[in-house]
């Protein structure tokens, strides 16, 4: 099977290089993709459920890694978050949950930590390596506990998609949000990540916690979180389709 990496990293670049917007306006590339997500999905369900995304040495880091979408959210509850360094942020947990959580910054650390070395793939045809640092998700779902019927974990973000100015700054008055199944929730290498090598988030890296899971596209990577809702159904949220982006046409599972 032809890898997601591989299949993006073959299309043409001035497909790619458009921006998030050409996978909605383009017919044939969405075919493609389309085509490509469901054989990822079908193949990581079926065979490769517990297959790690490639790691990286220290040396591979990226020079660089770039600031995508949102540099700081204009919503006033995070900007007063920021402005007391997150010290009374807290992650909600809430939903098909025996025990409804509220973690802050000194809770997660408390969790055991996974450090890993990856490459973030963004849909728009670049990509980074970076180091990331958090406790697995699948340790923070523990503590909660499932209940019977979960199916789904969505994460509500402060993120209003302030965007990069080149691409019109403000672009929605919806928030961002993200989901994943239960296979890639307690994936050993989904880590809600506090640091970027070495260091805690900046604001453009989505201060102070972000989703990362491993083997999807980087859109999947939510910024800003704020809240995890363990849930049965899709359809309470957003337009139903499972994320911001896939709202607005793109594939839900974005598997590479």
């Amino acid at each position: 099977m032809i890898a997601r990496r591989q299949l993006l990293g073959a299309l043409p670049a001035g497909l790619l290089l458009s921006g998030c917007d050409a996978l909605t306006k383009v017919d044939t590339l969405k075919a493609v993709v389309k085509s490509g997500e469901q054989a990822t999905y079908r193949w990581q369900r079926l065979v490769g459920r517990d297959g790690l995304a490639r790691e990286f040495s220290a040396a591979d880091l990226s020079p660089v890694f770039k600031v995508n979408g949102t540099r700081r959210p204009t919503n006033s509850e995070w900007q007063a978050l920021e402005a007391g360094g997150f010290a009374d942020w807290r992650l909600r947990v809430s939903g098909l949950v025996k025990k409804e959580l509220a973690l802050s910054m000194a809770d997660l650390a408390s969790l055991p930590q996974r450090t890993q070395i990856t490459r973030h793939d963004c849909v728009e045809g670049w990509s980074a390596i970076g180091q990331w640092t958090g406790p697995q998700l699948a340790n923070v779902l523990k503590a909660a506990g499932l209940r019977d019927g979960a199916r789904y974990i969505v994460f509500l973000c402060a993120d209003d998609y302030g965007g990069e100015a080149s691409k019109g700054g403000l672009q929605s008055s919806s928030r961002y949000y993200e989901s994943i199944d239960l296979v890639d929730a307690f994936h050993p290498q989904t880590i809600l990540a506090h640091s970027l090598n070495g260091q805690k988030l900046g604001a453009g890296h989505g201060a102070p916690l972000r989703l990362r899971v491993e083997r999807q596209l980087g859109y999947k990577q939510a910024k800003y979180l704020m809240q995890i809702v363990v849930a049965d159904s899709l359809a309470p949220f957003g337009q139903g389709n499972g994320g911001y982006w896939p709202d607005r046409g793109y594939e839900w599972y974005a598997g590479i």
